[in-house]
């Protein structure tokens, strides 16, 4: 059995939970283990990559609340095991909404660093970014086998075909998996 590291994009996956299955509550320790089995593969570790919600200077009540409620919830995480959680920051711009930055950064650089380390034999990934293609190039150059698990059909929550194209493997995340790992 090879060794995988599983790699997620938390905006990603929580878009797909809340838009695809309607918000259930999962063990995310499971549901990780369970992407490793599909794959014939031991989870080796697993890389959560999202951002703390945005607070406005002074925080409106309503951001309050989201930023508690995100901190529980990456409390939670951290305490899975062999679970890492990797932090970008949300920015804003004058009048535009606050946006995710450097996720994408940090996930294609620990990947490529772990498969050209020979740490892992497989990278699963939990994204629909084309731009983490460059990232999946590299880490196949290096002689890892790439899955991507996605959504392929919600209007509001897609992979990008070029990410898909780029991928040795494409198992979409369905309900049986979901209701398998529920809490």
């Amino acid at each position: 059995m090879n060794t995988a590291a599983v790699f997620i994009d938390g905006g990603y996956l929580h878009n797909v939970l809340k838009h695809v299955f309607k918000e259930p509550t999962i063990d995310y320790a499971k549901f990780c283990d369970a992407l490793c089995t599909n794959v014939d593969a031991k989870r080796f570790r697993t890389y959560y990559y999202d951002c703390m919600p945005y607070q406005s200077a002074p925080p409106t009540p309503t951001e309050r609340t989201q930023y508690a409620g995100k901190q529980r919830f990456f409390r939670y995480l951290q305490f899975c095991p062999r679970f890492d959680v990797r932090f970008g920051k949300m920015q804003k711009v004058g009048t535009t909404p606050p946006k995710q930055k450097r996720i994408d950064v940090l996930l294609s650089v620990e990947m490529v660093r772990m498969s050209w380390d020979h740490q892992i034999e497989t990278a699963i990934l939990v994204s629909g970014d084309s731009d983490l293609v460059p990232a999946v190039k590299a880490t196949k150059d290096a002689g890892v086998i790439t899955v991507v698990y996605h959504s392929r059909y919600s209007p509001r929550v897609y992979a990008h075909d070029e990410l898909l194209l780029a991928c040795d493997e494409r198992i979409e995340i369905t309900q049986a998996l979901i209701d398998s790992v529920k809490r």
